[in-house]
């Protein structure tokens, strides 16, 4: 995506220290991102988020809750806004369940975790569901 510098695929959100795939602790899977602000904005890439994902899912545990990390007031209109949009688009039909909170320490994951898709597509075999 035009503006995206890197992703980075880790853990976040949680109190305890250093979580990992196979002890996630009290942390939500999640990507950081990088950008220049100059090509996209901010609210562009929630919009491009809010594309790709259906956050209409009742959060089954922690680690794969759907969340929106915020550094400031600021970030944090913007990412209701898209929420509210969401909302908006559904009608009300089904209730978006999508946290908003501060941003906390971000753990990278593991290195088979980064570029994931890519690396499936590099295999023998792929399949995505």
């Amino acid at each position: 995506m035009d503006g995206v510098e890197r992703v980075v695929v880790g853990y976040t959100g949680g109190k305890e220290p250093n979580p990992t795939y196979q002890n996630i602790k009290d942390a939500t899977e999640a990507v950081l991102i990088e950008y220049n602000p100059s090509v996209i904005s901010y609210e562009g890439l929630l919009n491009e988020w809010s594309k790709q994902h259906y956050p209409f899912n009742p959060p089954m545990k922690t680690q794969y809750k759907s969340a929106i990390w915020v550094k400031n007031d600021d970030e944090r209109e913007v990412a209701m806004n898209v929420l509210d949009r969401i909302k908006e688009e559904n009608g009300g039909k089904l209730s978006v369940y999508v946290d908003v909170e501060h941003i906390s320490p971000f753990y990278k994951a593991e290195e088979y975790h980064q570029d994931f898709l890519k690396k499936q597509r590099n295999s023998r075999s792929f399949t995505l569901y």
